[in-house]
């Protein structure tokens, strides 16, 4: 049975990575997994020996059904802090974005020298994508380069740019990548550590790539070209500023609400979204609009990426099973054993995540390994290995930047990528080809000033304050 439930999990995840090829939507797919593996979980669960001892330990005996289904009602409960986060995050932006709120930041970008629109895109997407997400700022950008620069092709290398920008600043953010994003909510890092370690290396890890560009890249670009991606607004300036700020300022109150009140991020996004939600009503309520124009919130959720949602629960669900069955336990224990290198493994996860998807492979990792509670790492020797497991320890930091970053390696290894892809229609190949050795360069840049800073200034010692 443990070796049925693997071949699912590997035929699932290889259907998903090849969702364009046999035109399946990854989402169906996960989907379909996560409930399978649930069903084989429940039929063969007393050809388990450590669900049944598991299950004994817990007090449930020979009644494996009731143990399984405690087991669905804890994941679950993991599992929907992280999808009503991203419910609550995705219809904050949808709600700016509708109003033509990221007007306020793209309409200040008017710079027609090659080499330092690059850079400035650059720095407004790192930015951008750790307040927002790396996928909606790539959306954002992208139609700004439409406005800016009206050759497709030459297009390509600043889209490029904006996909490696958007995965890097969205790794040192606790909601700026679903990766990140999935291991805040879990806690297995804070909000202060992520930004402390991994601000510098994901700098590196977008510069090294822009230098080699902008070097490519000399003199003026053509006269600005209208717009045709421009968004209908309904609202006036003002009103327009009020929700761009609200929405902006909601965000970034997230990770000081769950600072302050040690409540899960998906109560602080939540409350940001209901105060957005009241101000739109006020807003609309003033107005005397056919409802059909009105972008009340209740209109805006039917934009969110629902699809999206769906593909998360279902890879969680499948990396579940896994973890119930003890065989993501047995890997943590093999890779231990036969690697025991934190530093090879995460780098290694970090080109992995380039070729398949990152949610899983986080996912999996999150449940191979279990955090170390402060308490106890207090009572571990300095050197040992279980404090690279310890809330913000070095493995979960680098886990964190590796994860984010790596997708950048090829066009199709993260959302920003595909998404940007799809929008541009950008060659895997001309990608391949052009793109993902400086990308590449970058990310291993990025990992090398990392792995410094773990070594020199210890996770555990700068924060749990062990010698």
């Amino acid at each position: 049975m443990y070796a049925a439930l693997v071949v699912v999990f590997i035929i699932g995840y290889l259907l998903i990575a090849l969702e364009h090829p046999i035109k399946i939507d990854k989402s169906a797919t996960a989907l379909l997994l996560g409930m399978v593996m649930w069903v084989l979980f429940i039929l063969g669960a007393d050809a388990l020996p450590f669900v049944v001892e598991k299950a004994a330990a817990h007090g449930y005996g020979s009644h494996l059904s009731d143990f399984v289904n405690a087991e669905i009602l804890h994941h679950m409960g993991d599992i929907a802090t992280t999808l009503f986060f991203l419910i609550g995050a995705m219809t904050i932006v949808e709600l700016v974005d509708v109003h033509g709120g990221f007007s306020i930041i793209t309409d200040r970008i008017t710079s027609r020298d090659k080499k330092k629109l690059l850079w400035i895109l650059g720095f407004v997407t790192f930015i951008m994508s750790a307040i927002l997400d790396n996928l909606t700022t790539s959306i954002v950008m992208v139609l700004l380069l439409r406005k800016l620069i009206c050759d497709p092709k030459e297009r390509w290398l600043y889209a490029s740019m904006i996909i490696i920008a958007a995965n890097a600043g969205g790794a040192w953010s606790p909601i700026g990548d679903i990766t990140t994003i999935m291991l805040w909510v879990k806690g297995n890092i804070s909000t202060g550590a992520v930004i402390m370690y991994i601000l510098v290396p994901s700098l590196v890890a977008m510069i090294v790539p822009l230098l080699f560009v902008s070097n490519r890249l000399k003199g003026q670009l053509g006269a600005i070209t209208s717009d045709c991606n421009t968004t209908e607004t309904t609202v006036s300036k003002k009103e327009r500023n009020i929700l761009f700020y609200l929405g902006v300022g909601g965000l970034i109150f997230v990770p000081i609400f769950k600072t302050i009140t040690h409540l899960p991020p998906f109560i602080g996004m939540l409350f940001s979204l209901s105060i957005l939600w009241i101000v739109t009503e006020m807003i609309y309520n003033g107005k005397t609009l056919d409802p059909q124009r009105q972008h009340r919130l209740p209109r805006v959720l039917q934009r969110i990426d629902t699809p999206t949602i769906l593909f998360f629960l279902g890879i969680l669900m499948a990396v579940a099973v896994l973890q119930s069955t003890g065989i993501l336990g047995d890997m943590a224990a093999l890779l231990t054993e036969k690697v025991g290198n934190i530093y090879i493994i995460n780098v290694v996860l970090g080109f992995l995540s380039s070729i398949v998807d990152n949610v899983p492979l986080v996912a999996a990792a999150q449940g191979m390994y279990e955090i170390i509670p402060l308490d106890q790492a207090q009572s571990l020797a300095a050197g040992s290995y279980e404090l690279n497991f310890v809330v913000d320890g070095a493995f979960w930091l680098l886990l964190t930047y590796c994860a984010g970053v790596g997708g950048s390696m090829l066009i199709i290894g993260s959302a920003a990528g595909v998404v940007v892809m799809g929008l541009e229609k950008i060659d895997f190949g001309w990608y391949l080809k052009n793109i993902s050795l400086i990308a590449m360069l970058g990310y291993l840049a990025g990992a090398a000033v990392l792995i410094g800073e773990l070594m020199l200034f210890p996770p555990t010692k700068v924060l749990l304050g062990l010698e």
